[in-house]
């Protein structure tokens, strides 16, 4: 379901895949062949929500903002199943594990892999290309070139997953 809310209405790239039993309200913008799953929530009702193209939030996702700290989501980046984002940026290529929170000001680098169950903790920095995990999450490793072909293989499945349901 789509809502305006105080004059904002949700921007949706005609491409993206929007499951049916989402909500997206207020100050959002999704970009080109994104996918947005099941039971997820993005309230851009305090601040603005962009999401870039060929992204994909999965089932039971929750983004949400404080007053003035908008959330961004960049090109190719996957988020998982029950993972929570708020007012964080979150880098082009990078992947956010199932059940991850991520919150207010913290920043997952380009092609970052933040490991399922993780707490980024308020402004933490997670450098480009490492595996971060745990509560509160920390830096374990750089990743493999096996890590990142696995990344942008996942991405690129929920693109084309995402394009058939659009077209089923």
């Amino acid at each position: 379901m789509l809502y305006n809310y105080k004059g904002k209405t949700p921007s949706i790239d005609q491409t993206a895949y929007i499951a049916p039993d989402c909500v997206i309200t207020g100050d959002v913008e999704i970009g080109a062949y994104s996918s947005i799953w099941f039971k997820t929530v993005i309230r851009g009702d305090v601040a603005p929500v962009k999401i870039g193209a060929f992204s994909n939030i999965q089932d039971l996702s929750l983004l949400h903002q404080s007053p003035d700290l908008p959330l961004i989501v960049e090109d190719h980046v996957t988020v998982g199943h029950q993972v929570t984002l708020h007012s964080a940026v979150i880098r082009k290529n990078a992947l956010i594990g199932m059940g991850s929170i991520i919150l207010d000001g913290a920043e997952i680098g380009e092609g970052a892999f933040v490991g399922a169950g993780s707490l980024v903790p308020p402004g933490k920095k997670i450098p480009p290309r490492t595996l971060a995990f745990g509560s509160p999450a920390k830096v374990v490793r750089e990743l493999t070139k096996a890590d990142i072909e696995e990344m942008e293989r996942i991405q690129q499945d929920y693109v084309k997953k995402g394009q058939t349901y659009k077209q089923e």
